[in-house]
């Protein structure tokens, strides 16, 4: 089982490097927007998961760039992951805010939140 999910895993990463989206061209005002609403937050994640690669797509489809974790290879951000988070289940957005840390499961969740500030961003700098 392991050798088919590695094969598969393996098949993933190719379609989607072949396949990848475009990343936007932002403006330098949108840019230092997204920057600022993105701060301190990142993402944990497997390479070859597909529901991990889904949110890598749509980050560089909407021009974000987070800090990826490495939750197979990396055993502290693994405990990280099941300790804090509460659950050793990628794709997951770590947010940390002045209120405190917030865990985002789902990669539809999350995608849907990304784009949600992605849209907030545009809407202060004017652009559509």
């Amino acid at each position: 089982m392991a050798l088919i999910r590695w094969f598969v895993g393996r098949i993933i990463l190719l379609i989607n490097f072949l396949f990848s989206p475009r990343a936007p061209q932002h403006s330098s005002e949108l840019n230092a927007k997204l920057n600022d609403a993105l701060q301190g937050m990142s993402l944990y994640q497997y390479p070859a998961c597909p529901f991990c690669v889904k949110v890598r797509r749509a980050m560089k489809r909407n021009g974000i760039q987070l800090p990826l974790i490495d939750a197979k290879r990396d055993s502290v951000a693994r405990k990280t992951l099941e300790q804090e988070g509460g659950r050793l289940m990628v794709p997951c957005l770590k947010i940390e805010t002045s209120e405190g840390t917030q865990w985002m499961y789902e990669s539809s969740d999350i995608i849907q939140y990304l784009e949600g500030i992605v849209l907030d961003c545009k809407r202060q700098s004017n652009v559509e």
